[in-house]
């Protein structure tokens, strides 16, 4: 591939929607920078497999909660940029990274608050803060949201908080940086059978049946479905999508 590609950063690209995310982008001619907080293995994996498709790849450690390591990030990003993309900049930032946590109200602890907010608010603003340095204008960023903004399901509150938080600074993040022509948008998944929360919509059939019953297209989602929505946004086909919420559940709770 030419030099010129476009580089995206996604955030927590190590498997799940995160990896069907940067396989896309990278089907679309665009170079992927991944992260991972654990799964080594597993990002360079994905990386091999970015690279069989013509692009560029490179994988970087972030803990997206740990908002005091954002600064050594940033530099280890810089210098990946150099060495193995030939760039200072990025165009597109995916901030995809996140953890699943299920509690009642009554249940819950300030700590488990806390990890939540951290990784799935607070370290969204601060990351996407610091790489705005980084990226280059007319680039764009996605937020991963999910359905349930919008449905509220027991046992869901902080995490669902966290993610209307996002959906909200999504919409400031596109009128600041419009100036810039720096599109964002809010990509919001619906139930998607992954690893993520502890495989809990995977390992439970009673749950699997009642998503596929509230569901228009009548089944649960599959990483494979929100990949392509974030590598349309992140493409010049979206270049007049900007701050809006798009919602890939195949119809749930409607």
């Amino acid at each position: 591939m030419s030099t010129t590609s476009k580089i995206a950063l996604v955030t927590g690209g190590s498997r799940g929607l995160g990896k069907d995310m940067a396989l896309r982008l990278a089907e679309k001619g665009v170079d992927v920078i991944l992260t991972y907080v654990s799964k080594e293995d597993a990002a360079l994996e994905v990386a091999a497999q970015i690279q069989q498709k013509g692009q560029k790849a490179a994988v970087l450690h972030l803990n997206t909660g740990d908002i005091k390591s954002f600064d050594t990030f940033i530099q280890q990003l810089k210098s990946t940029l150099q060495s193995q993309f030939q760039a200072t900049h990025i165009d597109y930032l995916v901030n995809n990274a996140g953890v699943g946590l299920y509690a009642a109200i009554p249940e819950m602890s300030e700590e488990q608050f806390d990890e939540v907010l951290n990784i799935h608010f607070k370290g969204v603003y601060f990351l996407t803060q610091k790489v705005l340095t980084l990226m280059n204008d007319g680039g764009g960023i996605v937020n991963v949201s999910s359905g349930l903004t919008r449905v509220a399901v027991p046992g869901s509150s902080a995490y669902a908080a966290m993610k209307g938080a996002v959906e909200v600074y999504t919409r400031y993040l596109a009128k600041e940086l419009g100036a810039r022509k720096i599109k964002a948008n809010v990509v919001a998944p619906g139930a998607v059978m992954t690893d993520f929360g502890g495989a809990h919509l995977r390992n439970d059939e009673q749950l699997q049946q009642f998503i596929s019953s509230v569901t228009a297209l009548g089944r649960p989602g599959q990483a494979e479905d929100i990949g392509g929505v974030v590598a349309f946004l992140c493409s010049p086909e979206a270049g007049w999508v900007n701050g809006q919420r798009i919602e890939v559940s195949g119809g749930m709770a409607l």
